[in-house]
């Protein structure tokens, strides 16, 4: 399966996933619990994920699978970064407004790169830079509305530790992805194997959280197994599985792919989720939505298209033949 196919596909589950979850209210609000619902996405990728590795079990040579206490111990980090970064994201929203969250949340594209760059060595050229660079500029495009409007004005006007709290929250999130692409290609083992580790712990983080939400209402509602599914529906349900094979997906990239290319998925998958609001939802098209999508294509074309492809190579000129001399030998005799 290439790369690219996957890529695609991510796109299309990352932009649906919006909008089921806003089909999934019910006159605008959550008849659910919201918080089972990553629970339960994290169930379905372990068990898709057990299943696979069954299989591949099934067949010779077995699959490389390191069981030793320092490689296992490495898989909960994500599952406490992205907690952490949960946090920081509601801390954040107390000092921001949503759309100057969401403007923000634009950072992690380029602080994905650096990090790309110092933890994992690897190296981009100055038109990948640029490239990265302008997917953070064409995302914001997209996001920014009429200077005219009041929204506009709050972009500049929210106390500083809500813009530390915003870098902050781009910074973990890029470094759970690089992290996550870290521990997928530090050894061989198989990807289902990792996969299996990893929804582990991130189903028992998920787990311990709805235990301290119960703590918290004091257990009001009741504790947490007993009213999973309540107000469920088949959106809601759509959802979850949205929400698993999105992250299936994502681990399948980090291991034969890179992180950038998460990032162009997810980034493209926004703009995918504004166009088809225009049909859903009677969201208005704005200039800024235009420019942004023509500035993420070329984003796009100038990171992944082959050098030759940018840039006017000088054609090579042939030196000229040598010109043959002729020359005479006087082959005649001396007296």
């Amino acid at each position: 399966m290439q790369w690219y196919f996957v890529a695609a596909l991510l796109t299309v589950l990352t932009s649906s996933q919006g909008i089921l979850t806003t089909l999934s209210q019910s006159n605008g609000e959550y008849k659910y619990d919201y918080a089972t619902v990553p629970f339960l996405a994290e169930i379905f990728k372990l068990a898709v994920s057990s299943l696979l590795l069954w299989r591949e079990c099934q067949k010779s040579p077995l699959p490389k699978m390191t069981t030793e206490w320092k490689t296992v111990a490495l898989f909960p980090i994500p599952s406490v970064i992205y907690l952490i970064h949960n946090n920081v994201q509601f801390a954040t929203l107390t000092y921001v407004d949503t759309s100057t969250y969401q403007i923000m949340g634009n950072l992690k594209i380029v602080t994905t790169g650096l990090l790309f760059r110092m933890f994992l060595g690897r190296r981009l050229s100055n038109l990948q830079w640029m490239a990265i660079v302008l997917l953070a500029v064409g995302t914001t495009t997209s996001q920014v509305r009429g200077c005219g409007e009041t929204s506009c004005e709050s972009l500049f006007s929210a106390p500083i530790q809500g813009y530390m709290l915003g870098v902050l929250s781009a910074c973990l999130s890029a470094l759970a992805g690089i992290y996550t692409e870290f521990l997928m290609k530090k050894n061989n083992d198989s990807l289902y194997w990792q996969n299996m580790q990893l929804y582990t712990f991130g189903t028992l983080f998920n787990m311990a959280r709805l235990l301290v939400d119960d703590f918290r209402g004091g257990f009001e509602n009741g504790p947490w197994w007993q009213r999973i599914f309540n107000g469920y529906t088949i959106t809601t349900w759509m959802v979850v599985l949205n929400l698993g094979s999105t992250g299936l997906l994502v681990s399948w990239l980090m291991k034969h792919a890179d992180n950038i290319v998460k990032v162009y998925s997810t980034s493209m998958a926004m703009l995918l989720t504004m166009i088809l609001s225009l049909f859903l939802f009677n969201f208005k098209p704005t200039l800024q939505l235009f420019l942004g999508i023509i500035i993420c294509m070329m984003s796009l074309h100038m990171y992944f298209a082959p050098p030759n492809m940018l840039l006017d190579m000088p054609l090579t000129v042939k030196p000229e033949e040598e010109k043959l001399v002729e020359v005479s030998v006087d082959r005649r005799p001396h007296s």
